[in-house]
């Protein structure tokens, strides 16, 4: 249940659709495994996992969704040795080579001849949406699958005005400047790790562990003109996390001391167990995100458009 990568974004429109409605939605396009001749199936499960009965769970005004995505495994190797055995038969038999349809047409027929047979790999995706932050939140840890999860949700509700929140400064100088200026916010703390990039597609790449950032060697760095793209913050004695210059999350770990907070709870009822784990998880996550756009600047509202 807790998150461990997080990509958000913000609604350009306010999210008005209830758990109901929601629900309603989410259920057109629910997942079924792959046909034996499917290269992929992607769609809503319980967002509770096997403990629940609903594709949306709502706690405290905050939806809980889950997506499932089955994909085969084909080794590429495999196929192009069996493209080229087709290839070299066509030759042998004809005395030519194979036009670009043919082999396009013999890779074809090789995956529908091996999907049968292939196994399967199977992933789920978490996200929530919070309408009174006007954002959702996806626990993926690449942006295509997070952008793949809006796209299915898109799919099921006609529309999804969604955006990423983009600073007026270019969020690499504005971590740099915390370096610099030591401007990092009361509730942010530095951790022991950084990424540094030099301007250029070509420029160097240093990256640091274990290395206090604010030493006199990374002074250095700065100096030579290198950029912050990824540092080691923690927040409000809460979470840690590595933060990207995409404003994206990696590594995201809750302390116990939140965690702890619904050790009462019977560990014999797991759902409420899991209701109460979203539902404290979800009340940080809001609060650490508006929290960390304001070092930028930046606020979930101000993708809203006028009318």
């Amino acid at each position: 249940m807790w998150f461990k990568n997080l990509y958000f974004f913000a609604f350009t429109r306010p999210f008005e659709h209830s758990e109901s409605e929601l629900e309603k939605h989410l259920a057109e396009h629910l997942f079924t495994p792959c046909a034996s001749t499917e290269l992929a199936h992607f769609g809503w499960v319980n967002a509770l996992g096997k403990h629940g009965h609903s594709t949306v769970h709502c706690a405290n005004g905050n939806f809980l969704l889950c997506a499932r995505k089955e994909e085969k495994i084909l080794p590429a190797p495999v196929i192009k040795e069996m493209v080229e055995e087709k290839i070299n038969l066509l030759e042998q038999e004809q005395g030519r080579g194979a036009t670009k349809k043919e082999k396009e047409q013999f890779k074809e027929d090789i995956i529908f001849e091996l999907l049968p047979r292939a196994f399967s790999r199977i992933s789920d995706t978490h996200a929530y949406i919070s309408p009174k932050d006007n954002i959702i939140v996806i626990n993926a840890s690449a942006r295509g699958k997070a952008e793949d999860l809006l796209a299915l949700l898109r799919k099921v509700l006609g529309t999804l005005p969604v955006t990423s929140l983009e600073p007026d400064i270019q969020a690499d100088e504005t971590m740099t400047d915390w370096l610099i200026n030591k401007s990092l916010g009361a509730k942010f703390q530095l951790g022991m790790e950084a990424e540094f990039n030099a301007m250029g597609d070509d420029g160097a790449i240093i990256r640091v562990k274990n290395q206090d950032l604010e030493s006199e060697e990374i002074k250095s760095h700065l100096d030579a003109d290198k950029y912050m793209v990824k540092v080691a913050l923690e927040w409000d004695e809460s979470l840690s996390f590595m933060l990207c210059d995409d404003l994206s999350v990696k590594r995201l770990k809750f302390f116990e001391v939140i965690e702890d907070q619904n050790e009462d709870i019977d560990n014999d009822d797991v759902v409420a167990k899991l209701d109460a784990d979203f539902a404290l998880m979800a009340g940080e996550l809001n609060r650490f995100i508006h929290d960390l756009l304001a070092e930028f600047s930046l606020k979930t509202t101000d993708s809203l458009e006028q009318d």
